[in-house]
C-alpha cells in the first residue's frame, strides 16, 4: 500500500482542549470540529472528547447530523446556523443549537411553528462584517427572538476578525462595540475563539470557541508562551520510494526550477498535492527523514516531491519522511507557503487517517 498517512494524536486533542479549559476560567468551551474537525476527523474528535467537552461547534446542519448519527449526545451549534426554514423541525428534533446572523433567519424563525423551543446564539457583527446584526439592530433582534416564542435561551456572542494580531487594538475595540451593543440584555456570552482564548484573557466570555488550537497548531505569527504548549494532532508523514544520485547540472522535477549544484542524492517520497500537500511549498521548505532534518528540492508534484539526502548517507527507500508534525511544525510550513496552518489542515485528502491515544 502507499506509505502517506496522517496519523492522528487523540491524547494530543484532549490535551489542548484542557489547555483551552484552562486558560478560560470557568467558562465552558464547545470544541470547533466544522470542516471534519479541520481535516482530522470529526467524528473520531468528537468521540475522543466526548466524556469532557461541553459541546461542539459545527459550520451547518449535515455536519451535525454526522455527530448525531455516530452516538454524539453532548450540545451541538450550528455555527452558520439554518440555510433553509424546514432545517427548523430537524434543529428542535435533533437538540441543535442554532446561530442566527441575519434578518431573513429571524424572520423565518418568528414565522415557523415548532415543537419546541429552540437554544439560540445571536450574532453580533462587532467588526469583522462577514455576518451577524449590526449594533443598532441588535437589541431589536433580541427582543423578537425573546417575543417570539420559539426561543428557550439566547446567547450572545460575535467573532472577533484580528485576535491573532497581539498588538492589535481592534480586538478591544469589537469588544467595546458589543458591550455597548448588548448592555442590559440579558443571557451569557461568547466572545473568545482560539487567538482570544490564548491571547487575550481580558475579555469575558461564558462560552469559548477553541478551534485551530484544539489540533496544536498556533493561530500567532510570533512566538507565544501558551501556544507553545500546544500539541500537534496530525502527523503527515509518508516514505522514500526512489533515490536518484545526480551529478552537478542536473534537473530535479517539473520545470526545472532546482538545479544540482554539487552531486547529490535526491530522494523521491510518495507525497504530492493530491494528498494536500502545497504545490507551491518553495525549494527548502523543511522535512525531516528518519527525525534528521532535510528540505524538498523542486516543483511538489501531483504524487510526488523530491528531498535532499546529499548529507543523509544512511537514507534510502523506505525511511520514514515527516512533511509537518511535531519536528515540521505545520505553521511553519504554512508561512513559507503564504497559507495558514488551517487550510493545510482542510487541505489534506486521499490520505488515510491513522488513528493513535483512544
Amino acid at each position: 500500500m502507499r506509505p502517506a498517512r496522517a496519523l492522528i494524536d487523540l491524547n494530543a486533542l484532549r490535551h489542548n482542549y484542557r489547555i483551552a479549559r484552562e486558560l478560560s476560567g470557568d467558562a465552558r468551551a464547545l470544541a470547533v470540529v466544522k470542516a471534519d474537525a479541520y481535516g482530522h476527523g470529526a467524528v473520531r474528535c468528537a468521540q475522543a472528547l466526548a466524556d469532557e467537552a461541553d459541546g461542539f461547534a459545527v459550520a451547518c446542519i449535515e455536519e451535525a447530523l454526522e455527530l448525531r448519527e455516530a452516538g454524539i449526545q453532548a450540545p451541538i451549534l450550528l455555527l452558520e446556523g439554518f440555510f433553509e426554514a424546514d432545517e427548523l423541525d430537524v434543529i428542535v428534533h435533533q437538540g441543535f443549537w442554532c446561530v442566527i446572523h441575519s434578518a431573513w433567519q429571524l424572520d423565518a424563525l418568528e414565522q415557523a411553528t415548532l415543537a419546541a423551543p429552540i437554544n439560540v446564539w445571536l450574532k453580533l457583527d462587532s467588526g469583522m462584517h462577514r455576518v451577524g446584526f449590526f449594533p443598532e439592530e441588535y437589541a431589536d433582534a433580541y427582543r423578537r427572538l425573546q417575543a417570539s416564542g420559539n426561543v428557550a435561551d439566547i446567547v450572545k456572542m460575535t467573532h472577533f476578525a484580528r485576535a491573532d494580531e497581539l498588538d492589535c487594538t481592534a480586538t478591544i475595540a469589537q469588544l467595546k462595540t458589543f458591550q455597548r451593543a448588548t448592555a442590559g440584555l440579558p443571557g451569557q456570552t461568547s466572545l473568545r475563539n482560539s487567538p482570544a482564548v490564548l491571547g487575550w484573557p481580558e475579555v469575558p466570555s461564558d462560552w469559548v470557541r477553541p478551534g485551530i488550537m484544539l489540533y496544536g497548531a498556533t493561530p500567532f505569527e510570533v512566538p507565544h508562551a501558551h501556544a507553545d504548549r500546544l500539541q500537534p494532532v496530525m502527523t503527515l508523514e509518508s516514505r522514500i520510494i526512489n533515490v536518484r544520485e545526480l551529478p552537478p547540472g542536473q534537473p530535479v522535477g517539473y520545470g526545472a526550477r532546482y538545479i544540482t549544484r554539487q552531486p547529490a542524492r535526491i530522494g523521491i517520497v510518495a507525497m504530492g498535492y493530491a494528498d494536500g500537500y502545497p504545490r507551491h511549498a518553495p525549494s527548502g521548505a523543511p522535512v525531516t527523514v528518519e527525525g534528521k532534518a532535510s528540505r524538498i528540492v523542486g516543483r511538489v508534484s501531483m504524487d510526488m516531491l523530491a528531498i535532499d539526502l546529499t548529507d543523509l548517507p544512511a537514507a534510502g527507500v523506505g525511511s520514514r519522511v515527516e512533511l509537518w508534525g511535531s519536528q515540521v511544525l505545520a505553521s511553519e510550513l504554512a508561512a513559507l507557503c503564504g497559507t495558514i496552518p488551517y487550510q493545510l489542515f482542510c487541505n489534506l485528502k486521499r490520505v488515510p487517517r491513522v488513528y493513535q491515544g483512544d
